[in-house]
C-alpha cells in the first residue's frame, strides 16, 4: 500500500488553474522531495491534502483511505508542518503540545507519554517550559515536528518548513527529518523551491505552474536532463516558446 494517492488532481482559484492534472504515489517509509518555483502549486496540494482546500477534481488517499470518503480515517495518517508557523507564541512549548494531545482526544496519561518521548526525541526537553517566542527559529519548527508526530502519524508533510532559517538551522532540520523517515520508517513529503535541500538517492517530484512535469529518483531526473540538479530544473522549469 502507497502512502499517497494522488490522481488527476486539478484546483483553480476562479479562472486561475494551480494544479492540472496531477498524479503521483509515495513509497511509505520514504522521504520524497517536491521540488518547484514558487508559485508551482506546492502550497495548493498540501492544502488539498489537508482539508484546508476541498477537491474539485481527481481523488486523494492515504495510506488507502479516501480523503473524500474516509476524512478521519485518511487525516489520522497525517502530521503537517505548514509554511506559515501555527504555535502560539505565549504557550509554552508543552502547553503548545497538550493542547494538540487535546484536539486528539488524548487520555492524559497517554498525552504525557507521547510529550516526554517527542521532546527527548527532538532534543528540547530542558526547553518544554519555556514559551514559544523565546526559542529561536530552528528549536521553533522542532515544536512543531513533535506537535505533528503526537499522534503517531504514517505520512509527515513539511511545506516549506526550512524557509526563515539560517543555513546551518536550515541543514539541521531537515537533516533531522532525513533521520527521522530512516531510522523510525516515517514517510516524509518535503516541499521546496531550494536545490540544496535535495539529495542523490531522494525520490523527486519536480511541479511546475500547476503540472507534474517530472516523477523519479532525484539522480535519474539529473541524468535525463543535463547531468545535474541545477541543469535539470532550470531546463524542466523554462518558459516553453509559443507556437
Amino acid at each position: 500500500m502507497n502512502a499517497l494517492e494522488v490522481a488527476d488532481i486539478s484546483f483553480s482559484y476562479g479562472a486561475r488553474r494551480a494544479l492540472e492534472q496531477v498524479s503521483f504515489s509515495l513509497e511509505p517509509g520514504r522521504f520524497t522531495a517536491l521540488l518547484g518555483p514558487n508559485g508551482a502549486g506546492k502550497s495548493t496540494l498540501i492544502a488539498l491534502l489537508t482539508r484546508l482546500y476541498d477537491l474539485q477534481q481527481g481523488e486523494l488517499q492515504v495510506y488507502g483511505h479516501s480523503l473524500r470518503r474516509q476524512p478521519r480515517l485518511a487525516l489520522r495518517q497525517l502530521g503537517v508542518v505548514f509554511q506559515q508557523s501555527t504555535l502560539d507564541l505565549d504557550l509554552s512549548v508543552e502547553q503548545n503540545l497538550r493542547y494538540h494531545a487535546a484536539l486528539h482526544g488524548m487520555p492524559r496519561q497517554l498525552a504525557n507519554a507521547r510529550i516526554d518521548q517527542e521532546l527527548a526525541r527532538q532534543h528540547l526537553d530542558e526547553r518544554r517550559r519555556d514559551k514559544v517566542r523565546d526559542l529561536n527559529g530552528g528549536h521553533r519548527r522542532r515544536v512543531e515536528i513533535a506537535r505533528a508526530l503526537l499522534h503517531r502519524p504514517r505520512l509527515l508533510l513539511l511545506d516549506e518548513a526550512s524557509v526563515g532559517l539560517d543555513p546551518a538551522s536550515r541543514q539541521a532540520l531537515i537533516q533531522h527529518v532525513r533521520d527521522l523517515s530512516r531510522d523510525e520508517g516515517l514517510s516524509v513529503l518535503w516541499t521546496t523551491h531550494l536545490l540544496d535541500e535535495v539529495q542523490a538517492d531522494d525520490a523527486l517530484l519536480v511541479l511546475d505552474r500547476g503540472r507534474l512535469i517530472a516523477n523519479g529518483s532525484t539522480s535519474a531526473i539529473s541524468a535525463g536532463h543535463g547531468g545535474s540538479l541545477a541543469r535539470a530544473f532550470e531546463r524542466l522549469t523554462a518558459p516553453k516558446a509559443c507556437a
